[in-house]
């Protein structure tokens, strides 16, 4: 590909993630001026290809499901792929739309195509005008966590706020947060997005965004050393004596094999 800006998520090939999947594209596609017909077609589109790895790609244990998406040609490119035994209609699915799902996604996009095989894995790629109706590349399976986790690598620093803000807000929706710690929830984010590139070394930005039975953590990194407390001093608020660390339940910096991370959880009402 030959813009290296873009968005990469991989997470577990589950029906409740498709949402995550959809929030943050949205998020990228209105940040790069997609109108809004087009953003109604593109969350059409990937909620078919996804849905169609959630239903057919692995048997037991759901996989990982990855969704690559860049600009490209005037456009949004959306790659979506699995690692199993790919695409198979069967007949026994009581799902409607997945026997016209293709068909839809051919419809929608301005380009199609699908590539892959049995026990291959499957990669759907569509097309869509920014105006009508390259990213990071990872071909090999991912070595992630398949548990609850959505893993994001975000490829320029505009593109952080609108799919972080996105992604939170989706899986906040499903835990008993209230509306104040949405709000909480959507100003740090934003205030994190806005300091968090210079933590990083590459220009590639990566998070991974969890659900926990206490809540929803959002953990950024791996950064560079002492990058996680630059981070906690830059939410200081001198001007009022006080900090924006405090509308998170809790924020640490948490040492990992790869390197240093900053954790954000958002707490629900149960925990």
């Amino acid at each position: 590909m030959s813009d290296d800006t873009g968005l990469l998520i991989t997470l577990p090939a589950r029906p409740e993630n498709v949402v995550v999947v959809r929030h943050a594209l949205a998020g990228l596609a209105e940040e790069l001026g997609m109108e809004e017909p087009g953003i109604g077609d593109l969350k059409t589109v990937v909620t078919e290809a996804c849905m169609n790895v959630v239903v057919h790609a692995y048997e037991g244990e759901p996989g990982p499901l990855q969704v690559n998406a860049f600009e490209e040609d005037r456009g949004l490119t959306v790659v979506v792929r699995d690692f199993g035994a790919g695409i198979r209609p069967r007949p026994d699915v009581e799902r409607p739309s997945l026997r016209i799902g293709m068909t839809l996604i051919a419809a929608l996009s301005s380009s199609f195509e699908i590539s892959g095989g049995l026990n291959k894995g499957t990669e759907i790629r569509m097309h869509l005008s920014l105006d009508g109706g390259g990213g990071p590349t990872q071909q090999e399976q991912p070595d992630t966590d398949t548990s609850r986790a959505a893993e994001l690598t975000i490829g320029a620093p505009q593109f952080i706020a609108p799919v972080l803000g996105r992604v939170v807000g989706a899986l906040a929706a499903r835990h008993r947060i209230t509306i104040d710690q949405l709000s909480d929830a959507s100003l740090l984010t934003d205030a994190l997005s806005a300091r968090v590139p210079d933590a990083f070394r590459d220009g590639h930005f990566c998070f991974s965004v969890s659900e926990e039975e206490e809540g929803i953590d959002l953990r950024i990194g791996p950064i560079m050393p002492g990058a996680g407390e630059k981070l906690r001093e830059g939410l200081a608020m001198p001007e009022v004596g006080g900090s924006l660390e405090t509308l998170a339940d809790e924020l640490r910096v948490e040492e990992g094999e790869s390197g240093e991370y900053l954790v954000v959880r958002f707490a629900s009402l149960s925990s």
